[in-house]
């Protein structure tokens, strides 16, 4: 039997994940989380960088571990995090979040709505955690998303901007409103406020149902002003970091997940309908029949152009098929699939944390990933999403 299968497993390894990352990432000089962890030993090799989305991530984390009835020092991790979140990223002037910062001196200003969104999930779980502070941070991200990036012509945000917020990029991205979505239904579910639910499902129902018709329901992930598909964007760097061409069967995974929980609170038949496509997608696309596992990015007819193995890609389809897995049990088998693979290759046996990143057979490389890292935020969240999907009643 699949031990992850079992709550007391899951539970395991979501709290191998917290103690990874504890107390290693708590800077109590310059403050916040160095983040920036070694994936294979555990020791940071970055300790002055401070990331938006790390900081926002590491809060959003140790909260799920209150949630969760998790070590003591989950609650002191959070807080110690959204107070330097609240006060040194947040720039008072400007009234927006600052990207990066190198110890508490500004190094990037840029205005990300990905940043925005992950400071949004953060207060909506340090909140439902009942930590103070959490809700003002909540309402003050949700408040910039609403006021700065939200375009209500198109239902769905913008991508960044300058420092002064005088300008937009042109650019639009799938994977910021998507991040934006996820941020919403967490508000959601930790206030009970129907203004959340309602622009996670606008969002939704304008990306999935409508920008996707373009791409025969394939998720797209660069788009114009007007959301068209930019299918030119970056072709020439095809392995660009952030911003990769072709399509990624981890964000497939990803909406199949969000829109799972999205049809636990809406009944409309096509966000279940969806779900399963968008899942179905990201295996029939993604998944190497030679080497197992799925590819980061692809062309429509699943030609990998970049045959790479990511961590985040497998956690994000073991929480998608988790929920799916209640209306279907071919995705329970997709589950148990997930599992043994991940537990062969990505998971790190010393220490129960998940790599990064490894080659299509299964090399690792250096884990120095730069600033910009997920310190357990994937496999975390899809932990806890596992746990949940196996605690609530089957469907009559």
């Amino acid at each position: 039997m699949n031990v992850y299968r079992t709550r007391a497993g899951l539970r395991h390894q979501f709290r191998d994940i917290l103690q990874f990352y504890y107390p290693v990432m708590i800077d109590t000089k310059i403050g916040g989380y160095a983040a920036q962890v070694d994936e294979r030993d555990g020791y940071v090799y970055d300790a002055r960088t401070r990331h938006l989305v790390a900081t926002a991530r590491g809060v959003h984390n140790f909260s799920l571990g209150v949630l969760e009835d998790g070590p003591d020092w989950c609650r002191y991790a959070a807080e110690h995090g959204l107070r330097f979140l609240s006060t040194v990223h947040w720039d008072d002037e400007r009234q927006g979040y600052d990207w990066v910062l190198d110890g508490r001196e500004l190094t990037d200003r840029t205005r990300y709505c990905y940043g925005h969104a992950f400071v949004l999930l953060a207060g909506a779980r340090a909140h439902q955690a009942g930590i103070a502070g959490g809700r003002a941070e909540l309402e003050r991200a949700f408040d910039v998303l609403e006021e700065r990036f939200y375009e209500p012509e198109h239902g769905l945000y913008t991508d960044r901007a300058t420092p002064d917020w005088d300008s937009l990029s042109p650019y639009r991205g799938q994977n910021a409103n998507m991040h934006a979505c996820e941020a919403l239904l967490a508000a959601y579910e930790a206030t009970d406020e129907e203004r959340f639910l309602e622009r996670a499902y606008t969002v939704a129902d304008r990306f999935i149902r409508e920008v996707t018709s373009s791409t025969d329901g394939l998720l797209w992930e660069h788009y114009t002003e007007e959301w068209k598909p930019d299918l030119a964007y970056n072709e020439d760097q095809p392995t660009h970091q952030f911003r990769p061409p072709g399509y990624q069967p981890g964000h497939h995974a990803e909406w199949a997940k969000l829109l799972a929980l999205l049809a636990e609170h809406r009944s409309e038949g096509w966000l279940l309908e969806r779900a399963r496509d968008c899942f179905d997608a990201a295996v029939d696309l993604g998944w190497d029949d030679e080497h197992g596992g799925l590819y980061y990015t692809v062309q429509d007819d699943g030609e990998p152009i970049v045959a790479d193995k990511y961590g985040w890609v497998h956690t994000e389809a073991i929480g998608a098929s988790a929920l799916l897995s209640r209306f279907d049990a071919e995705y329970a088998e997709w589950y148990d699939r997930l599992w043994t693979y991940s537990r062969e290759h990505l998971i790190n046996p010393k220490y129960g944390n998940w790599y990064g990143r490894l080659t299509r057979v299964h090399e690792r490389d250096d884990s120095d990933r730069g600033p910009a890292v997920e310190p357990g935020y994937h496999p975390l969240t899809n932990c806890w999403l596992a746990m949940r999907a196996l605690e609530a009643e089957s469907p009559s």
